[in-house]
């Protein structure tokens, strides 16, 4: 299994992942022109895992200059419990590290079970003592 960079048009085979993979919110900013935009603004930090031609695996990996945020690290069924996961996590993290970035955030629905028991068994701190916000950025 080969990782290599997210391009443009890995973006419909990456929905489709994305969409059958429990744990995995969508929202308008997974349409393909926002993640077109955001694949431009991170060119190095996302990768895909392809295998015998098909996607089996995503991680977007973006940074605001001082902490990096991942998103949408999915793996395929039938790719899962190979280290894949840890692949792409450790190859966004290279990256972000490679431009300056020495922190990484994430986030996990609550009731996203196997998501956490992930994160935690490669070592992801849990954060209680943070409470995540969100804003629309068009006030109505």
């Amino acid at each position: 299994m080969a990782l290599r960079p997210f391009l443009p048009e890995d973006i419909p085979a990456a929905r489709a992942l994305w969409q059958a993979t429990p744990g995995v919110g969508l929202s308008a900013a997974d349409e393909p022109a926002a993640l077109a935009a955001f694949l431009t603004r991170n060119p190095t930090t996302c990768f895909v895992a392809v295998a015998q031609g098909g996607l089996a695996g995503t991680i977007l990996v973006g940074h605001d200059g001082r902490r990096g945020l991942i998103h949408h690290l999915a793996v395929a069924t039938d790719s899962r419990r190979s280290g894949l996961g840890r692949r792409l996590v450790e190859a966004g993290l290279a990256a972000l590290h490679a431009q300056g970035i020495d922190k990484c955030h994430l986030m996990v629905f609550t009731n996203n079970a196997g998501g956490a028991a992930f994160w935690t068994g490669i070592g992801a701190t849990r954060r209680n003592e943070l409470a995540l916000y969100s804003l629309p950025t068009a006030r109505r």
